[in-house]
Order: structure tokens, then sequence, then C-alpha cells
């Protein structure tokens, strides 16, 4: 049988050409391999040793956040402002990998980049750029970005948080839910309904009076990161603390479209990481005698798991490609989302399978993967949202109500 050699371009990697199969890294520049080994180099070495018991605990990795400040990738595709300017490749690289090791720290990245610090660059006036964004690049400044309200999730356009204007300050009422770093932030991005009705954003600093957080209790999915609630008393918020260029629903809605793409590259991630765990577990097991791997069965169930992680590879090469040439729209980051989810679900639930009661333990990663794979396949817009916006698109008919 012909051995396969791998490309010396790969060799450092770490990585079994296994799971590329298709040999897309081919593709890829010296500058986003560079992205994908500092990364995966961080998840083996720093993040896979301990993450388990974080998530076990319920409790945020301090010193994993403090090493991902150091990566140079948070900022993501922001330029300037101590950034590092990803394209949107690396970008996607980066969340990936984060995500094969942690859900969690992938969420960090995700609230931290795509949703805080890109809400201030989009919308922020310079002076405020200039005061958040460079400490929020090495993570010395934590953001946070509240727009779900306990009764609306999915229709987040009728959301109930009020902003007046009473002399030099804005007065914010309201409430959020389920806002990743709420509680831990030095600033958090508070989207609310002015008196003109449209919505605006809002910079909250940690410490002003009546703004509270409580951290929810009992989650079973991202366990290694704080989501909370919020409740807004009169928080008085100084008039220069408004995002100016924020003037309506639909410049929240910039924002959340780029975080779509994000979510079929951290989807990717916890896929790979499934599949190489099921794989290296089938090598290694021994039942009736033989490896787990000799059997039919194993080796049909691996290799409709490869199909459909390499699937998932093709979609978010190309959603990639359309994003560097400013083609990618919010429809077809929803496609990507609607599928890569979909398929990362049934990729680690066939793993967790596949290892049997040892698919449970923590020790083995499988289990971890497969509940916080639930939250991305809910958030930043579920499967039957994205259903919607996508079949709208096709049709021509939209069929919200």
């Amino acid at each position: 049988m012909e051995t396969l050699t791998v490309p010396p371009l790969f060799e450092d990697l770490g990585h079994s050409l296994s799971t590329d199969y298709f040999f897309l890294r081919e593709q890829l520049t010296a500058p986003q391999l560079e992205v994908l080994r500092r990364v995966r180099k961080f998840v083996d070495d720093e993040v896979l040793p301990v993450i388990g018991g974080y998530w076990e605990r319920a409790e945020v990795p301090w010193p994993l956040i403090e090493g991902l400040g150091e990566l140079g990738i948070i900022g993501e595709d922001i330029q300037g402002y101590d950034c590092p300017g990803l394209d949107p490749i690396a970008c996607g690289l980066a969340n990936m990998e984060l995500n094969r090791g942690d859900g969690s720290l992938g969420t960090v990245l995700g609230v931290q980049s795509g949703l805080a610090m890109k809400s201030i660059y989009l919308f922020g006036s310079e002076d405020q750029k200039q005061r958040w964004l460079p400490d929020m690049a090495r993570l010395r400044k934590l953001g946070a970005f509240a727009l779900t309200e306990p009764e609306h999730g999915s229709d987040s356009v009728s959301l109930e948080a009020s902003a007046r204007r009473e002399g030099g300050d804005y007065v914010i009422d309201g409430a959020k839910r389920w806002i990743g770093n709420a509680s831990i932030a030095d600033v958090v991005v508070v989207w609310a309904r002015g008196e003109d009705g449209e919505v605006q954003g809002f910079l909250v600093e940690k410490g002003m009076p009546g703004f509270e957080t409580q951290v929810m209790e009992g989650k079973g999915s991202l366990r290694a990161i704080w989501q909370a609630q919020i409740a807004l008393d009169s928080v008085r918020v100084p008039a220069d603390n408004r995002l100016p260029g924020a003037h309506r629903f639909k410049d929240t809605a910039r924002v959340l479209a780029g975080t779509r793409s994000t979510c079929a590259w951290s989807a990717l991630g916890h896929a790979v990481a499934a599949y190489e765990t099921a794989l290296t577990y089938s090598k290694r097991r021994r039942q009736f005698g033989r490896p787990l791997c000799s059997f039919q069965i194993v080796q049909e169930r691996l290799v409709r798991m490869l199909a459909e992680v390499t699937a998932m590879q093709l979609y978010c090469l190309q959603i990639g490609r359309l994003a560097e040439r400013g083609h990618l729209t919010d429809t077809i980051a929803g496609l990507a989302k609607f599928n890569n989810t979909r398929k990362a679900r049934q990729v680690c639930a066939e793993a967790r399978d596949m290892l049997g009661g040892n698919g449970l333990l923590l020790e083995n990663h499988v289990i971890r993967h497969m509940v916080d794979i639930e939250a991305i396949h809910t958030y930043e817009g579920t499967e039957t949202m994205q259903s919607l916006i996508v079949g709208r698109d096709i049709t021509g008919v939209g069929a919200f109500v």
C-alpha cells in the first residue's frame, strides 16, 4: 500500500491529514497558516490539558483567557487600534481552532471581537475607538454585547429596553438575558430603543449605578464562560457614551450578520475535535481482540463523519473567499451557519456514541463538544430563523409570521 507523505508545509501542525482529506490547506497563505499553527499550539499545549476541570466547575479559565490575549487574534479583522487586521479566512481559522479546544473560549473571542469590539469599530466615535479598542485587543479590557432580552430572543427587533435623554446623559431602563461576559466586562454595548422609537447603542461601563448583573446558573453548555442576566434601573450614561453611528436596528443587524459566518467556522472546530477523537479512539481501543477501526461498521461511521467535516470545510473556505471579495451576504452566511451547526451536532453525537461509556467522560472531551455545540446551534440566530431568512431570499416570500 502506498504511504501518504505529509507535505513539509504541514509537518509542524501536529495534525493528521485525515481531517484535511481534500488538502485544503494547500490553498492557505503563509500568514493564514501561521494563525492556524499559533492557535493550534495554544489549544494543544494550554487548553486541552486543563479545560475539562474548568468546564466541570463552571469556572472562568482566567489563565487561558490571559494566554488568549497574547495570541494576536483579538480584534480579528479590525484595522488599526492595535488589532491584528486578519483576513476573513485567518479569522475563521482562529475561531475554528479555538472551538476545537473549547466552545467557551471560542465564545470569549466571538463576544469580544465579533460583537463588542466590532460594534465600537463600526459605530463608535474616534475617541471611543481610541479609548477601548487597543486595550480590548490585548484583553486588558473585556467587553460584552447586550441585545437579547428575557422576552425577546429570535424577535430581538422587538426589544423593550429604553433610553431617554436627560440633560447631558441618557437614562436606560430594561433587562437583558444570556449576555456573555456581562458580569466580568469593563464595557457592555447595550442596545435600547430611543425616544424616536429607533434602536441605538450605548457603552455602559463597569460600576455605573443601576447596572446589575446576575450569573445564570444551571447551564449545561459553554460552562467555562458566564452568561448573565442584566437589570438596567435608571442607568445614567453620558451622552459621549452613545455610539454615534448606530441609529436603527439595521445597524445592530450588521454586527450580527458578521457573526453568522463565525458560527459556521466555530461549528467546524467542534466537529473536527469530535472526529479526530473518534478516529484516534477507534485505532487504540480493542474489543473482541481487535481494534475498533477494523470493524466494517466503525469504518463506515468514520467515513460518514469525515464526509460531513469535509463539506463543512468547503462551506467555510468559500464564505471566507466571498468575504475577501466583499460578496458575503447575510443569507449566504446564514446558510453556512444552518448547515454547519446541524452537521456538527450529528458528528459530535456520532463520536460520543462510538466511544461508548467512555464518551461520557470529560477526559475524552467529546461530551463537552456535544453539549457546547448546542449553544452555537442556538445563538446568533437559531436554525429556524436561518431557514426563514434564507427561505425569504430564495422565494421572495417572507414567512416569519
